[in-house]
């Protein structure tokens, strides 16, 4: 019988049931393994009921719905935030005691969902614990990527990728929906014909991948509430050509399914040549088109075909433009499946879906191939000529006579389709993800859309949710805040100011400082075990841990390391406070400069470590594979947050605000969300260094910044690069870092050198960082502002984001929570 009462005793009896009806083996027999599966379908068990409870809520009131589709879902591991948001952390924690299980070692059992790749993926996986925790109704959408991005490993100082196949003992979480299974078509060709005086249009001599569908629940905190997360996965309908078979052409037999299934295998396929990105093309098709297939059912289920009840029941978030071909596929299914006109479906629609910016980088905006698009998908590529002639033909009304202005505008232009044009054109909102973002979007990105349709763009700052960034990863703190000003900001972040007080509380600040000590001895401790770094907690902990990507400047924090040891190195006076700078990035495979960043980065580390000197106050620690797990170890141990974007390139960020939660003090720019940051805690918590977004704009259109001068006259500047390349820094291979020498001071091809600013910007960054060594000697001085960082971060919670969202963009009508 199912477990239907979850107190202590019963997690016990189930625990040791499940270990014996699937496994055979008692408590003291069982493996970490097995305890791990046992314990866990005890909490799905207990998530079920709520599950079944809130699809029947939704499904009696029609409750609107969002259907949030997001190529990535950086989720991280499921089971103890579970426990913890059915409020149930002590009633588990008792049982497992009494049993005598080691749950560190058991938690440590469940696989990392390779589902993401950065703070795009981790902004949707906060969202969706926040919609859940508001009693909003929702549905993540997006791939059950089989391998998700890659396990890093760094092998001679180098990244390597390798295969990361998470799902190979399974996900206790997820559950197949077979019903919910469908069709996508690629290729083939369009027949048109006349029936009844209407013009129809038939997909025909297509390829069929099938799409199914595998849920995993996402549960409130403290509610009744649980949403899912649904995944697609692609499957040939056809498994294995026997004729072929027979004839001993055993590759060929299975070569249909392999490349249907291809589709799901890899989130971020190398996208460098024309299968990579037609690859890509797929996935994003296949995915929006199976869930918005599905959306369609669900809604004739509820409303029959009343289509203009469609905006009221229903909202597509389209997260970035990766599931920008939802907006035309709503329309082929609106009039190609439901017999809709044109004007109609496009009303529909343009009321019906929602658009998130995440960039302005104009190589993130992405574009197809026009010809691409054609061939893969000749009835979506018809729906995108005939949106695009419209489009065009009421800007033309706007900027008559302006043709370069209207084609920059347009959805297909220049053998390109543009997705970002086409998200914005055709959703009735397109929203920034900070102020400035949202700035930055109307000022310059889509000046001339915001000219015409101003009504549509709106700034949300992004958040995150406390109850895995702090509550979960913090315990520790999180006990401190509670025994201080109680629990009410569990439910109400912002009540996290009623710390703020306590900075000033001598008593208090000792027992903060006593927190992060210890949170450093636990990172000590994972560094040894993960990858045989031996780090000193009495060391600054300062991090960097995002993507890497050079407008993020990873290397301009590499070079100020290098700084500061050629300071200890050429100069016996000198100290400073001992530092452990860590990163944690990944490079994408096909980015051969991030990973030459990288290289520099380890070699750095090798350098200082032979250093006698240098390593008593200096070392450089690269955490290899950093994800969600590492994060949460990493976060709460960290002194100094490093947010170093150049100015105007990041559109918020969301690693500042878990640093900042968790009592991490910033330097950064005033980019992204870092603005907001420093309003909160004010400037003399803060080390804000570098131009502003305005003054890196002008450069940009100015043209005449030149690196040169400065390497001409920074002394120190000019003996750490030219170090890069004379064998100091990669004594094996002195040419190594040739590229990354060059585009610092002369550029590619013709573009501007250094075209990041990170040359311009180190002069403020090392007085900056002259600042955070003063600061740290004061102990009081720094723990005062480590307290006011986290009294102060709770406006960054993704429940405030999601409220915001709601009220601005969705709409939604929460479930009652039971």
């Amino acid at each position: 019988m199912p477990t239907t009462s979850f107190d202590k005793e019963s997690i016990k009896a189930s625990i040791i049931g499940k270990l014996q009806r699937y496994n055979g083996r008692t408590i003291a027999e069982a493996s970490n393994a097995q305890i791990y599966r046992a314990l866990a379908s005890t909490v799905r068990d207990q998530i079920m009921q709520k599950w079944m409870i809130s699809r029947e809520e939704r499904k009696t009131h029609n409750n609107k719905r969002l259907y949030y589709l997001s190529v990535e879902f950086l989720m991280g591991r499921s089971l103890y935030t579970n426990i913890l948001n059915l409020v149930s952390t002590d009633e588990y924690k008792a049982a497992m005691d009494d049993l005598g299980i080691d749950v560190d070692a058991v938690l440590k059992e469940e696989p990392e969902p390779a589902l993401g790749n950065g703070g795009l993926g981790r902004l949707a996986a906060c969202f969706m614990d926040s919609l859940a925790s508001l009693n909003l109704p929702a549905m993540g959408c997006s791939i059950r990527y089989e391998y998700g991005l890659f396990r890093q490993k760094i092998v001679d100082g180098q990244q390597v990728e390798l295969p990361d196949y998470w799902l190979g003992n399974g996900n206790v979480w997820e559950m197949p929906v077979m019903e919910d299974a469908c069709e996508v078509h690629f290729n083939g060709r369009v027949e048109m014909a006349e029936e009844n005086g209407r013009l129809t249009f038939r997909h025909v001599d297509y390829n069929t991948v099938e799409a199914v569908p595998y849920d995993m629940p996402l549960v409130g905190y403290d509610t009744s509430t649980v949403n899912s997360l649904r995944l697609w996965s692609a499957r040939s309908p056809k498994r294995m050509d026997l004729g072929s078979f027979g004839r001993g052409q055993y590759v060929q037999a299975t070569e249909e399914k392999e490349l249907a299934e291809a589709i799901s295998n890899i989130l971020y396929p190398e996208d460098n040549h024309y299968e990579g990105k037609l690859l890509r093309l797929k996935q994003q098709y296949f995915f929006t088109s199976a869930t918005l297939q599905y959306m369609i059912k669900d809604f004739k289920k509820l409303n029959g075909n009343d289509w203009q009840k469609l905006p009221e029941k229903v909202v597509v978030h389209v997260n970035d433009t990766h599931p920008g071909l939802a907006i035309p596929e709503l329309m082929r299914l609106l009039m190609d499946e439901e017999g809709l006109g044109w004007d109609e479906a496009q009303s529909i629609v343009t009321k019906t879906i929602a658009y998130t910016n995440h960039t302005i980088m104009a190589e993130a905006l992405e574009k197809w191939p026009e010809n691409m698009v054609k061939t893969l998908l000749p009835r979506i590529y018809q729906i995108l000529v005939e949106m695009n002639r419209r489009l065009c033909a009421r800007l033309w009304n706007h900027f008559p006579g302006q043709a370069e202005r209207v084609g920059k505008m347009a959805i297909i232009s220049y053998g390109y389709i543009h997705m970002a044009n086409l998200c914005v054109a055709m959703t009735y909102n397109t929203n920034g993800v900070s102020q400035l973002h949202g700035e930055i979007l109307k000022a310059e990105t889509f000046h001339d859309f915001y000219t015409v349709m101003p009504e549509k763009f709106s700034a949300i700052t992004n958040g995150i949710t406390h109850r895995r960034w702090l509550m979960a990863c913090n315990p520790e703190l999180t006990k401190l805040i509670c025994d201080t000003i109680g629990t009410a900001w569990i439910k109400d972040t912002e009540r996290l100011s009623d710390l703020a007080p306590y900075a000033d509380d001598a008593a208090f600040r000792e027992e903060f400082a006593k927190v992060k000590h210890h949170n450093k001895e636990r990172l000590a401790k994972f560094l040894k075990e993960h990858q045989g770094t031996v780090v000193d907690p009495s060391f600054i902990f300062d991090a960097q841990s995002k993507r890497l990507h050079e407008y993020k400047r990873q290397m301009l924090n590499a070079l100020h390391c290098l700084v500061l040891y050629n300071r200890i190195v050429n100069d016996a006076n000198f100290t400073m406070q001992p530092r452990v700078f860590i990163f944690g990035s990944k490079a994408a495979p096909g980015y051969n400069r991030a990973k030459q960043i990288i290289r520099f980065i380890n070699a750095l580390s090798k350098l200082i470590a032979k250093h006698p000197r240098a390593s008593k106050m200096l070392q450089v620690v690269f955490l290899e594979n950093y994800d969600v797990s590492s994060a949460q170890i990493l976060i709460p141990a960290t002194e100094v947050s490093e947010q170093l974007s150049t100015a105007s390139k990041e559109a918020s960020g969301t690693g500042n605000m878990k640093y900042m939660m968790n009592g991490a003090v910033t330097i950064g720019t005033m980019d992204g969300a870092n603005v907001e940051i420093s309003e909160q805690v004010g400037m003399d918590n803060i080390y804000i260094f570098g131009m502003r977004s305005d003054t890196v704009l002008d450069m940009y259109r100015e043209q005449t910044y030149n690196p040169m001068s400065i390497f001409e006259t920074n002394a120190e500047l000019r003996l750490a690069l030219t170090q890069m390349i004379d064998g100091t820094v990669m004594p094996d291979a002195p040419g190594a870092l040739q590229d990354l020498y060059h585009s610092l001071l002369i550029g590619d091809y013709g573009s501007m050198g250094d075209p990041y600013f990170v040359l311009k910007d180190f002069g403020s960054y090392s007085m900056a960082q002259r600042r955070i060594d003063a600061d740290y000697a004061n102990k009081d001085k720094w723990n005062r502002m480590a307290v006011i960082n986290t009294a102060m971060s709770g406006v960054f919670s993704s429940d405030r984001t999601i409220r915001e969202y709601n009220d601005t963009i969705w709409h939604l009508d929460p479930l009652k929570s039971l």
